[in-house]
């Protein structure tokens, strides 16, 4: 009950993290983060692509992959090389890709 009383009190989503997946840095949090970016990518991915009007095996032809490597990445299955994704979005769908990191 402590626990639901600390998620009460919070005052940010930061805090709410802090509490239910610890501190930036502990295995816990890193975890939860990662899983964050990679349905990030899945769902802009999926978004771009229906934008789009292509179907995963237009896209998958049109980068040279397969419409099943699409799919898995559009579902959050499976990592990605950074290169293949500059490929699929720029590429494939016609986007710029900006990177950051901080």
């Amino acid at each position: 009950m402590k626990k639901d009383k600390a998620i009460r009190n919070a005052k940010n989503f930061d805090e709410l993290l802090n509490i239910q997946y610890g501190e930036i840095g502990e295995k816990k949090r890193d975890a939860f983060e990662e899983a964050a970016q990679y349905f990030v990518i899945s769902e802009t991915l999926k978004d771009a692509r229906k934008e789009a009007h292509m179907t995963q095996e237009e896209l998958a032809n049109k980068v040279g992959t397969k419409k099943s490597y699409i799919s898995r990445l559009e579902n959050g299955k499976c990592d990605i090389q950074l290169s293949t994704l500059y490929r699929i979005f720029e590429d494939g769908l016609g986007m710029r890709v900006s990177l950051l990191i901080g």
